[in-house]
């Protein structure tokens, strides 16, 4: 027997209250409805973005979804398609990205900066 110990006498591990563990099951439901609602006004955001100075618009809602595309009469040049459809690939891009940077600001502000699968954040 080490040094210290007393036969009969080992110390039983040390289990949380029902109450505990009670109180971190509420705390998740009240985070997880916090999120349904943060993701609802997400959802309802729009960003929109420019490439080529402002020849290419895009928005984008926080559905992640296209909504509207406008390019300049300018833009459109028929021996040169390559170039506005790397403006437009560009300005979309940006504006998905724009969206996922709102969504991960917002929902780590409620997850505190915990790492929850399925959310991307």
């Amino acid at each position: 027997m080490g040094k210290g110990m007393r036969a009969g006498k080992a110390k039983k591990p040390q289990m949380g209250g029902g109450g505990s563990m009670q109180k971190q099951l509420q705390q998740m439901q009240a985070m997880q409805r916090q999120m349904e609602v943060m993701q609802a006004e997400i959802e309802e955001k729009e960003v929109t973005t420019t490439a080529g100075g402002g020849a290419v618009t895009a928005v984008v809602n926080g559905k992640k979804e296209l909504v509207s595309l406008t390019l300049k009469p300018e833009i459109v040049d028929p021996d040169d398609i390559e170039m506005l459809q790397d403006l437009v690939i560009v300005a979309v891009n940006e504006g998905m990205r724009q969206i996922e940077e709102i969504s991960n600001n917002e929902m780590g502000k409620i997850t505190g900066g915990l790492n929850i699968p399925g959310l991307g954040i």
